[in-house]
């Protein structure tokens, strides 16, 4: 990994020359080891945006913040961008097009930073290699395409920005040795992947706030839980899995709940176990910590009264729903 840190550094250097470059920081293990990947290169030439699109787990903004402004001492821009990517998404129900959308609104963002960095030519993202497969299409005949990938599929063709994207032959495992070895804590890097869109693909269909809140908190409990269960070995089930999320279904069920009748939106588990992220396998959680989640998020999560475990591999299934 050293040698390949000096690789990737001194071609990143001769690639951006004394440009800019922005970068989208998502707080999620690709963007994030990217940012720390090309800091190590160009110091300050790097600015990171920090776009809160209303889609993203429980106190993430936080997190990301604490991470690269304060320890790091990463330039971070924070963008407030709830309500405008909200309003874009209403009525949008089709996978590809939220992707698209939020592609496109990064984009915005990204054009109105780049207007107060006049030397910004550079884009830089976190895209790594099965990005890239799962993206192929006619024009590489390498894949068929399964679904636009947000870093890969999502951009549009007009984009002013060229794009830097240093991890794109790089699998998984190989970008959290990189992170490991540039300095970031264990506990960041190991976090599960997080795709761009944020919460907007796990929320199937039409997204709305109150889909997001309401699914924020119940992923957070999953999450919870998943690092304080542990198995014969003492080994978490959060170190066990390779994935795991929660999907906000939009459907209601009925319910009871003391002596009254609910009516409410049900939330489906999703937890996966693999090696390359190009086929995995579903978790075999406890039968006791499902249990405890679902009891947890049915009473805490005022909403939602039915949760489903998802037990299919993939193939045939994606890791995301959507």
């Amino acid at each position: 990994m050293p040698n390949y840190i000096e690789e990737a550094v001194a071609k990143i250097r001769e690639q951006v020359g004394s440009d800019e470059v922005i970068l989208g920081l998502s707080g999620g293990v690709d963007s994030s080891v990217a940012a720390a990947l090309i800091h190590r290169a160009i110091g300050d030439q790097l600015t990171c945006v920090f776009v809160d699109h209303g889609l993203l787990r429980l106190n993430e903004g936080k997190m990301v913040m604490d991470m690269f402004a304060r320890n790091l001492g990463v330039k971070v821009i924070h963008v407030d961008a709830e309500g405008q990517f909200i309003a874009k998404l209403a009525g949008v129900t089709d996978p590809e097009k939220k992707r698209k959308i939020i592609g496109a609104e990064f984009i915005e963002v990204f054009d109105a930073e780049e207007k107060k960095l006049t030397n910004a030519k550079w884009l830089a993202q976190g895209t790594i290699y099965p990005d890239v497969i799962e993206s192929a299409g006619a024009k590489t005949k390498k894949a068929h395409a399964i679904k636009s990938h947000h870093n890969v599929g999502g951009l549009p063709e007009n984009m002013k920005l060229k794009l830097l994207e240093p991890l794109r032959d790089l699998f998984k495992d190989e970008v959290r040795e990189l992170g490991v070895a540039l300095g970031l804590p264990r506990e960041m890097v190991y976090r599960h992947p997080f795709p761009g869109p944020g919460l907007g693909v796990r929320i199937l269909g039409e997204v709305k706030k109150e889909y997001a809140d309401l699914l924020r908190q119940a992923d957070d409990i999953f999450i919870q839980e998943l690092r304080n269960t542990t198995d014969e070995n003492g080994t978490s089930w959060y170190d066990l899995t390779s994935q795991a999320f929660a999907v906000f279904l939009p459907v209601k069920s009925v319910g009871v709940m003391g002596d009254g009748r609910t009516y409410d939106y049900v939330v489906a588990l999703r937890a996966v176990i693999t090696s390359d992220f190009m086929t995995a396998h579903w978790a075999e959680l406890p039968y006791s910590l499902l249990g405890r989640v679902s009891n947890r998020i049915i009473n805490e999560v005022k909403g939602i009264n039915r949760v489903v475990y998802d037990v299919s591999g993939k193939p045939p299934a994606t890791i995301e729903w959507e």
